[in-house]
């Protein structure tokens, strides 16, 4: 008891020697520990007299007040130390610029499908949508396509391996069966816009096993060849964003549509390049026509009372024209150099509003 003095000073200079959260608590636990030195003088107390461990209690709780308040200052400053460590060897020069991002772009068939659904929704056409895999009654039957037609053959149309009524199953030819889909759910008037996936045998420079379509349909009481005529017109003239684009309809068949017509467009070749709108020859880029009779009977829709029209386009072909894509295998490639060169930022389209009065 007589070096309480000298005992406070080495347990203050262990404290301030210590270097570390380690070394520290080596220290406390010399000093205040079950068998530290302060704990073993506090131990004795019991062998005194009264006056004696009065007095000597009063200095040990003292000195074990002091060594502890040390204690946690020296722990305060070892933390902040280690604090100021991290951050040094942890921070961000934030004046650097910040690492570059590569961003993506819109796929050219996504943009060609956004832009001509943007432009036959001003006309109040709306999206409709149905399986890729399709009964035979929907994909020939109930648009007026004979049995003996070349696109029921399989050199033509993929057949899977499943029955429904005792009728092969087929990945669909084009997306014409939404419309019979539509027209057997939906009363007159009708008219919707068809985007989707459409399947055939062939593959080569210009033909996909798989590319896509968007068809249009229109059903009422009162339409007829010159709105199908305007309707086509104002989606050349917008699409390809030319406002004097000459388009032509040329008489044709298909087993759908009665009359039908082919819809060209005016175009040059002027040293091998096609250029649209430089108007010294045509080029066709979709068919149309007005609903087959049979096709509404098909449907249930009386054929006295209603007639509308219906047309369809290849969603690539329509993309390759407009942005001078030289093949159509390339959309599917998935060549990361080809979709950032083609690609795009988001969609800015044409309006038709102000247009011939829509």
């Amino acid at each position: 008891m007589d070096n309480l003095d000298d005992l406070k000073s080495e347990l203050a200079g262990m404290i301030t020697d210590a270097t570390d959260m380690h070394a520290l608590e080596q220290v406390r636990v010399s000093a205040l520990g079950k068998k530290g030195q302060i704990t073993a003088l506090m131990k004795g107390l019991g062998a005194m007299d009264p006056e004696a461990r009065k007095s000597a209690g009063q200095e040990l709780n003292l000195l074990k007040q002091e060594i502890t308040d040390l204690i946690e200052a020296r722990k305060f400053d070892l933390e902040n130390a280690g604090l100021d460590e991290r951050l040094a060897k942890e921070k961000i020069d934030i004046t650097l610029p910040i690492r570059p991002e590569e961003h993506g772009t819109i796929h050219p068939i996504s943009q060609t499908i956004d832009e001509l659904v943007s432009i036959f929704g001003e006309m109040g056409f709306v999206v409709a949508e149905g399986p890729n895999i399709e009964e035979d009654w929907y994909n020939f039957t109930a648009l007026n396509i004979p049995v003996d037609h070349p696109a029921r053959q399989e050199h033509d149309t993929f057949y899977v391996n499943a029955e429904k009524e005792e009728q092969r199953m087929v990945l669909r030819t084009h997306t014409s069966p939404v419309q019979i889909r539509t027209m057997q759910s939906q009363e007159p008037p009708i008219r919707i816009i068809v985007p989707g996936r459409t399947y055939r045998c062939d593959h080569d420079a210009t033909h996909s096993p798989m590319f896509h379509q968007i068809e249009g349909l229109v059903i009422d009481e009162k339409t007829h060849m010159g709105h199908l005529k305007g309707c086509l017109i104002e989606m050349c003239r917008a699409y390809f964003g030319i406002d004097e684009l000459p388009v032509r309809f040329r008489p044709s068949y298909f087993p759908f549509t009665e009359p039908s017509a082919e819809v060209d467009i005016g175009c040059s070749f002027e040293g091998g390049t096609l250029k649209i709108g430089n108007f010294d020859d045509w080029l066709e880029i979709l068919g149309s026509g007005m609903v087959n009779p049979n096709v509404l009977e098909n449907c249930g829709i009386d054929s006295t009372k209603y007639q509308g029209f219906a047309f369809g386009m290849g969603i690539e072909r329509m993309a390759m024209l407009k942005y001078g894509i030289p093949d159509l295998r390339t959309f599917y490639d998935t060549d990361l150099r080809w979709l950032k060169h083609y690609g795009f930022q988001p969609l800015d389209v044409p309006s038709l509003v102000g247009r011939a009065g829509l």
